[in-house]
C-alpha cells in the first residue's frame, strides 16, 4: 500500500512540471516510462507504474490551467479557458481564477465517482449499440459547434474553412511516420500554443497587477457547473476524437455558463471539471467498454494487461488522492504566480516559451530521425493558422478538427 501512495505522490509533483511547462504534454512522459515498462517492472509492479502514469495525468489536467490563463499557452484540455480566464486575470483576479478552477477539477472528480455505477450499468449497452453511429454522432456534435459558436454567415463560413483544414492536415500527420506524440506536439504546440503567444506579443499584452485577496463566492451556478463538467466529462469517454474542449461545449449547455459575458466563472469551473473527470474517466472506460480514451490509458491497458474490479478500486482511490494533493498544489503555486507575474517580463518570458517549445519539437524530431523539412512545414503551417482566428474573431476550438477529422474518417470505414 505505501509503495502505491508514494508513486501516487510522486506522480502529482510529475504533472504539475508537466502542466507547468509549456509545451510538455503528459503523453510524452507517458510514453517514456511506457518505453522503459520493461525494465521498471523488475523493480516494481504494475499497479504502481499505473497509479504513478494516473497521478501524473490528473495533475496534468489541473495544473495546466495555470499557464494557459497567465501565460496563454494552452493544450487541448485548456484551449477555451485562455479568454475568460485572461479577462479575469484582467480584472486583477488571477486568485479566485485558480480557486475556481481548482474547485471545478475537484468538484467534477467527486461527481465522476459518485456516477460511476450507473455509468457501469448503462454505458457498455449504449456503446455497442452506438458504435456503428458514433461518425454521425461526431459529425453532428461537429455542426453544431460550428453555429452554436459562430456569429453570422460570414464567422460560420470561416469556422467551417479553419476546422476543415485543421483536419487535413491532422489526418496527413498523423498518417506519417512520425509517431504520434511528436505529431501531436507539433500540431498543438503551433495551433493552439506558439500562435497564441505570437498574437499576444503584437498586441503588447501584459499581465496588470492582481488583487491579494479573492472573492470566491460559490453559489448555485458553480455547483451546476461542477455536475455538468463532471458529466460532460464522462460523456467524452465513448466519443473518440472528442477532447475537453468539445465536452465542454456540452459541459457550457449543461450549466448556463458561457466564455464571456457574466458567466465566465462557470464556464472556467466547467471547463476545469471536463479536463480533470475526462482524465479519469479515459481510464474507467478501458474497464467499462474496454476501450482507452487517451495517451495515458493506452499505456496503463497495456502494462496491467486490461483492467479488473481490483484495478478499478486502486484508479478510484488514487484519483481522490490525486486530485486532493494538486487542489492544494494548484491554489499555492497560482497565487505566488499571480503575485509575480507582474514582476516578470512578459515579452522576455514568452520568447522564452516560444523558443522552448521550437527546441522541443526539434529535439524530439532528431531523436526519432524524422523529416526535418516535413516538421518545419507542418509548424510553420499549423502556426499560421493557429493565428488565423485571433484576427478573424473566430473561436480558436474550430482547430480541433484536427483530432476529430481524422475520427469522422476512420469510424466511416472509408480507410
Amino acid at each position: 500500500m505505501f509503495d502505491l501512495i508514494l508513486a501516487c505522490v510522486i506522480g502529482v509533483f510529475c504533472g504539475v512540471g508537466t502542466g507547468l511547462i509549456p509545451g510538455i504534454h503528459v503523453n510524452t512522459v507517458g510514453a517514456f516510462v511506457f518505453s522503459a515498462s520493461p525494465f521498471l517492472l523488475y523493480s516494481y509492479s504494475p499497479e504502481v507504474l499505473a497509479v504513478f502514469l494516473l497521478s501524473m495525468s490528473i495533475s496534468h489536467a489541473l495544473l495546466e490551467f495555470i499557464p494557459s490563463m497567465f501565460l496563454g499557452v494552452p493544450e487541448e484540455g485548456t484551449v477555451l479557458s485562455v479568454m475568460p480566464g485572461h479577462h479575469l486575470i484582467l480584472q486583477g483576479r488571477g486568485k479566485e481564477a485558480i480557486r475556481l478552477v481548482s474547485l471545478g477539477g475537484f468538484g467534477a472528480m467527486m461527481v465522476t465517482i459518485i456516477l460511476l455505477p450507473i455509468f457501469a450499468m448503462g454505458l457498455p449497452f449504449l456503446y455497442g449499440l452506438l458504435k456503428p453511429y458514433i461518425w454521425i454522432i461526431l459529425s453532428g456534435a461537429v455542426i453544431y459547434m460550428l453555429i452554436r459558436l459562430s456569429r453570422n454567415l460570414k464567422s460560420l463560413a470561416w469556422s467551417s474553412i479553419l476546422f476543415i483544414f485543421s483536419g487535413i492536415m491532422g489526418w496527413i500527420a498523423l498518417n506519417s511516420p512520425l509517431s504520434s506524440n511528436v505529431s501531436l506536439l507539433c500540431l498543438f504546440s503551433g495551433l493552439f500554443g506558439v500562435s497564441t503567444l505570437m498574437h499576444s506579443l503584437s498586441q503588447k499584452s501584459r499581465v496588470p497587477a492582481q488583487n491579494k485577496y479573492h472573492h470566491l463566492k460559490i453559489d448555485g451556478d458553480v455547483i451546476r457547473s461542477i455536475f455538468a463538467g463532471g458529466t460532460a466529462g464522462s460523456i467524452l469517454g465513448f466519443l473518440p476524437g472528442m477532447g475537453p474542449a468539445q465536452g465542454s461545449l456540452l459541459a457550457q449547455e449543461l450549466s448556463g455558463g458561457k466564455d464571456m459575458g457574466n458567466k465566465r466563472e462557470g464556464f472556467l469551473v466547467a471547463m476545469s471539471g471536463v479536463n480533470a473527470s475526462d482524465a479519469l474517466f479515459s481510464l474507467i472506460a478501458i474497464y467499462l467498454i474496454g476501450n482507452p480514451r487517451s495517451g495515458i490509458a493506452v499505456y496503463v491497458n497495456q502494462i496491467l494487461q486490461g483492467l479488473d474490479f481490483n484495478h478499478l478500486l486502486i484508479i478510484i482511490f488514487s484519483s481522490i488522492t490525486a486530485i486532493s494533493i494538486s487542489m492544494v498544489l494548484c491554489i499555492k503555486l497560482g497565487d505566488w504566480l499571480s503575485q509575480s507575474m507582474q514582476k516578470i517580463n512578459y515579452e522576455k518570458l514568452s520568447w522564452t516559451v516560444i523558443i522552448f517549445m521550437s527546441f522541443l519539437i526539434l529535439l524530439f524530431a532528431l531523436m526519432e530521425h524524422a523529416n526535418l523539412l516535413f516538421i518545419l512545414v507542418t509548424y510553420i503551417t499549423s502556426i499560421s493558422l493557429g493565428l488565423l482566428p485571433h484576427y478573424l474573431d473566430i473561436n480558436k476550438s474550430h482547430l480541433m478538427g484536427v483530432l476529430i477529422v481524422p475520427a469522422i474518417v476512420v469510424y466511416m470505414g472509408i480507410v
